[in-house]
């Protein structure tokens, strides 16, 4: 490997960072060993009895995730598939939707609607806020004649770092005395907070592979609640891969075509790590990590809480110090921190220094967030030197650009975890 300073000793841009990469990207996120090692094996039979076991436990161990007891269909694809199956098993062309916006997922998945045919009407917001239920349930009570037939959450926004509570969306949808079916993104929630379908009343559970469940990108699934699945009966979209009715009624739930076995035993070993640590220890590992990030963040700004508010998609002027995206300390995400640098100052030029100097790896901000916002992942297989070494380089990395900054942030990281 070559020096990373020239003959004259100065550092050349372009050299290979030595040492592991801390890798703080808000998904895919790192993949433990055990993962690693699970999945270097060699192929089985999908039809096999062997691989049939394990299939049937790892439906059974996403149902436990999930905290359902009611259908489960899984995908080889993207969270964005499952998305797509979710709308065109359960609508028709021409339904109507309602979409609580909460940034650039919620927008994604409108977009996806739209395409489909369906008929979008969203109840807006202020992205560093999110939605008001008050104005959900003024919408529904207003609708009448039942036309909206489902309500999407996004229960945590990546791009946003804020989450939405699906239990009071749930008791705005029963308050207004509406038949909408539920459907919620778990795509960044699953496995990093606490999350029940049935308890919740959750319809359709959109989940994926690379985030909470600690494995590479390529499945995702929906857990479906009866009435979703009587409702399926009667959707008109144009599907095939998706189709609910050609999975179903197979003992486990197949794919259509062949399976990704490899997930299968990378889910096997990630589901078993879970189990290991358990779910509330595992939601209180988030917490506590989520919560020194954010005391980090906080301190660097020097405590500055501005009311810059973000414009219909981004954020408007007069940003004057690092800040935390999100606004709502009661909607702060377990699973992301969403940064925002004083005004002048380019999000992306820092996380290029911090990946190219540093080898830390950093999320972007997405859509009109880009250049604004950056993102640090605090989800799946992580502990608290790995965070605390990824803030110390952020730190060192807003020395390096010129990012004013009120040192200290990692002391005060260290901080927030003795505390809990």
């Amino acid at each position: 490997m070559q020096d990373d300073k020239n003959a004259q000793g100065v550092f050349r841009v372009n050299a290979k960072p030595r040492g592991r990469q801390f890798f703080q990207n808000p998904g895919p996120t790192n993949i433990p060993d055990r993962v690693l090692r699970a999945m270097d094996r060699a192929v089985l039979d999908f039809l096999s009895e062997e691989f049939l076991a394990i299939h049937r436990a790892c439906h059974a161990g996403v149902k436990r995730v999930l905290k359902t007891q009611q259908q489960l269909f899984m995908y080889a694809a993207s969270g964005h598939g499952a998305w797509e199956a979710a709308l065109s098993n359960v609508l028709s062309p021409g339904d109507r939707v309602l979409m609580l916006e909460s940034g650039y997922f919620s927008d994604s998945w409108t977009q996806m609607a739209n395409h489909l045919g369906l008929q979008v009407e969203t109840v807006p917001a202020e992205w560093r806020h999110g939605v008001g239920l008050d104005a959900v349930i003024e919408k529904l009570t207003a609708d009448a004649a039942h036309a909206i037939k489902a309500v999407l959450v996004v229960h945590n926004e990546t791009a946003t770092g804020l989450t939405l509570s699906v239990p009071e969306v749930r008791r705005a949808i029963d308050e207004a005395r509406h038949p909408a079916l539920l459907f919620v993104d778990t795509i960044s929630s699953l496995g990093c907070m606490d999350f029940r379908m049935d308890a919740w009343g959750v319809d359709i559970a959109v989940g994926g592979s690379q985030k909470g469940l600690m494995l590479p990108t390529g499945m995702s699934f929906t857990g479906v609640s009866a009435k979703a699945v009587a409702a399926s009966a009667e959707g008109k979209t144009r599907r095939h891969y998706w189709d609910w009715r050609e999975m179903g009624g197979r003992d486990p739930q197949r794919f259509l075509g062949t399976t990704p076995v490899h997930l299968f035993f990378g889910l096997e070993e990630a589901l078993k790590l879970l189990d290991e640590e358990g779910l509330d220890a595992v939601f209180a590992r988030h917490h506590r990590l989520a919560a020194a990030t954010r005391a980090a963040v906080v301190h660097w700004g020097g405590n500055a809480r501005s009311n810059v508010k973000a414009d219909a998609k981004g954020i408007s002027k007069g940003v004057k110090a690092i800040e935390l995206f999100c606004a709502d300390d009661a909607r702060l995400s377990n699973s992301v921190t969403a940064v925002m640098l004083p005004e002048g100052h380019d999000a992306d030029a820092v996380r290029r220094t911090a990946l190219n100097r540093f080898n830390l790896s950093l999320g972007g901000g997405l859509g009109t967030l880009g250049g604004r916002v950056f993102r640090i992942g605090h989800m799946g297989d992580l502990n608290e030197p790995m965070l605390l070494g990824a803030l110390a380089t952020v730190e060192l990395t807003f020395k390096t650009c010129g990012v004013p900054h009120q040192a200290g942030g990692v002391e005060a990281a260290i901080q927030a975890l003795a505390a809990n």
